[in-house]
This record gives structure tokens, sequence and C-alpha cells, in this order.
């Protein structure tokens, strides 16, 4: 560890004013990757409630539904951090085209092995590649924006674009793998999850020229810090707990309205419900990105977080469709800003040769929060009252909104000009342009 003790700077506010999506959208190449992006991170927001419906609809248990989905959950947020760092390092087509074909092959290995009933370890044994596999296309598109706009003010814009597109996949998501589930069969959702997997993986894949380059040489010997671990930055520690508690809400959001709606005799409304939500968190997220803000990304974050858990600390009180559908609506309002802005933190709190880990440690966190809130949620729902599953949300965000503002100094980016050790100060101090 460093002995030399730098006090921090003042936390610099951002511009009062930067372009805005249609600029963003003109940039030079940016459709190329956008398109089939979007179709590779589409199945990302089917793959826990396609698992859920089929399993609960093979054993009769959520709570066997929602541990089969937290081992896919658990699997993919260990690893989806070092399928980070490999494309950081070998190039994101090297680790992408065999990680969908692995995908896909492993999600309907889960899905045969649901449908011949095969004992729940079996499930569980089928479910790690499952999660292992999924492609993080999200963090790689983020990381291809970062190389189109380095040094411009369009990356505050192209986190929030980000982050509405993927609002938009979980609103698209879950309705599909429901309708699928409940009116084809329980297993059409997964089977559909894994071949678009494949085929969007592929395609996004095979745009060359937008992804990073990992032999681009730096301005200054000295100011590339390659390969350097994202995790090794305390702000990035940090945005991980408080991801973790956006994806309790995730999580417990999926169980709890599935066991609520089938409760009631409408099990086809689960997808609307959840649709709601995740309507709720787009459009914010839309807006978020529109604004031209004075507050600080620290002031953002704490300020919407503390909404997220106001408003998930509610959900156990509906009892009634609309109500339930109200609540859902302002949670996902509140969930947009934390996301946008912890995306944004990244790119002033990490180097340029570990964004593409850091964004996969982000989403990771998600995954593996939602992974613990489907099994304690659907244990709760077996065990306790209709509607207990409820209770996840909030306890998973409010002590993530202690620990943001317990720590949130640590959030502070880092100025540019200023002498710096790699990681967080293991190493000798360089300059840093």
């Amino acid at each position: 560890m460093e002995s030399t003790v730098i006090t921090e700077p003042a936390e610099p506010r951002p511009a009062p004013s930067r372009p805005g999506y249609g600029q963003l959208l003109r940039t030079r190449g940016a459709w190329t990757f956008l398109v089939p992006g979007f179709a590779a991170r589409q199945p990302f927001a089917m793959l826990t409630i396609s698992i859920v419906l089929l399993v609960r609809h093979t054993t009769g248990s959520y709570g066997a539904a929602g541990a089969a989905a937290a081992v896919t959950g658990v699997s993919m947020a260990l690893c989806a951090p070092y399928g980070g760092r490999l494309a950081d390092r070998y190039g994101q087509r090297a680790v992408l085209v065999p990680g969908v074909v692995v995908h896909a092959l492993a999600g309907l290995g889960l899905t045969a092995l649901a449908l011949s009933h095969a004992p729940l370890w079996a499930l569980f044994a089928a479910a790690v590649p499952t999660g292992a596999s999924v492609p993080q296309v999200g963090p790689m598109v983020r990381a291809r924006w970062g190389v189109k706009l380095q040094g411009s003010p369009l990356m505050s814009t192209a986190a929030a674009f980000e982050s509405v597109t993927d609002e938009l996949t979980f609103v698209v998501g879950p309705l599909l793998a429901t309708a699928l589930c409940t009116t084809v069969t329980p297993s059409a959702g997964l089977v559909t999850e894994a071949l678009l997997t494949l085929v969007g993986g592929l395609l996004f894949a095979a745009q060359r020229g937008t992804q990073p380059s990992v032999d681009a040489p730096a301005a200054d010997e000295h100011a590339r810090v390659p390969h350097t671990s994202a995790l090794r930055v305390p702000g990035v520690r940090v945005l991980i707990v408080t991801f973790l508690g956006i994806g309790a809400v995730f999580g417990g959001m999926q169980v709890s309205l599935a066991a609520f709606t089938e409760s009631i005799g409408e099990p086809g409304l689960n997808g609307v419900l959840y649709g709601v939500f995740a309507a709720g968190n787009m459009l914010s997220g839309f807006v978020c990105g529109a604004i031209a803000w004075r507050a600080t990304p620290r002031r953002r974050l704490a300020v919407g977080y503390a909404g997220l858990a106001l408003t998930a600390s509610a959900l156990w009180t509906a009892h009634s469709l609309p109500l339930l559908a109200g609540l859902g609506l302002l949670v996902g309002v509140c969930i947009a800003p934390a996301l946008i802005t912890g995306y944004t933190l990244v790119e002033a709190l990490v180097p340029a040769g570990a964004r593409t880990e850091a964004f996969t440690w982000l989403t990771g966190a998600v995954a593996l929060g939602q992974a613990a809130a489907v099994t304690v949620a659907g244990q709760l729902e077996d065990r306790l009252w209709g509607g207990a599953g409820f209770l996840v949300p909030m306890a998973g965000t409010v002590p993530a909104l202690a620990t943001l503002l317990l720590l949130r100094s640590r959030l502070v980016p880092r100025p540019l000009n200023r002498t710096v050790a790699r990681g967080v100060g293991h190493r000798a101090p360089v300059a840093v342009d």
C-alpha cells in the first residue's frame, strides 16, 4: 500500500449542457454494433423468468425454480468478470463466439433435463454452464462506445442510452418469455432464449471494425495501464454493492409477481406487471439521458438509490393488482438513475484497459443479487404467505443504500493530471496525462 497520502480534490461538477441522443446516434459506425447488440442482449432478460416458469411447471415448487435460476445467476456473476477481462486482453470476438455456442447448448440441455423430470441436482449441474456462458453483450457495447467517444461529452449520453436499451430488453424479454411459456409450452421461453443468444451473438461478433483493439497504443507509454483488474479500484467495489441491491429488486419482483398472479388465477398478467415495472425503468432512463444534470454523479446516485430503497420497501404491502402495478412502476422509475450513474462513474474511475471487466463486474453483481433474490423469494413464497417474496427487494436495497452513503467518498473520479498508482496503490506511482 502506498505510504503517501494524497488529499482528494473537490469533486468536479459535470458540464451544464451536453449533446443529446440525436448526435449520439449519428456517430459514425454506431449502428453497425447497436442493432446486432440489441438482438444479442435480448435473451439475457428472458433467461431467469424462463427457468423459473419451466422448473415451476415440472416440479411444482417455486423454491426449486428459484434455486435453479439462482445457480445460473451465481455462475454468471462469478464468470462474467473473467470473461470481460479476457475480452479486454484478447478481443471481444475471441470470447463471444465460443461463449454463445456453449450457452445455446447448455440452455437446450437444461431444457431437456427439466422436461424429463431429472433430479434437482442434475438441473443445478446444467445451470452452471448455462450461467457461466451468458454473453456479456451490454458491457461489450459500452466498451465500444468508449472507443468511439473517448474524451467526448457524449459519453454520459451513451451511458444513459445503454441503460434505456437495457431496460427496453427487460420490457420485451419477460413479456416474450412469459407469453411463450404460458401460451405455447413451458419450455418455449428457454429454447427461444438459447437460439436468440446464438444468432444474435454471432451477428454482433461479426462486427470486427468497432470492437476495441487490444493492441492500440496509448498516447503516453506510462499512461497505459494494461490489464489492471477493475476490482482493485475502490469505487468499483462500492458500485458492486449497490448493484447487488438492484439485482435483488429484479429477482424478487420476478418470482413474487409470478406467484401473485398465479394465486389470483391470472398467470398471464405476470408479464404485464413486470412489463409495467420495466417500462417505468426505461422511461426514467430516457429522461435521465435527456437532462443536462448540474448535480454531481455521487449525489445523483445517492438520491436515486434512496428513492429505490423507499419504494422497494413498500412492495410487500400491496395486495391488489392496481396498487402493485403502481408501486412496480415507481420502483422501475427509481432504478434507471442508479444504473445510469453507476455506469457513468465507471468511465471516470476505471482505466480504459479494464472497463469491459468493470462493466461485467457490475452486470455480474446484478445477476448475483438476482440469483440470491429468486432463491430467497421462492422459499418465502413456498413457506410463508403469498406476497412474502416482496420483502426481498427491501432486504437488498436498504443495506446497499447504507453502504453507499458510508463509502460514497470513494466514488470521486480521480483527475487525469494527478500522480496516481496503478490499481489502488500497490505499485509505483506514475503520471497520468
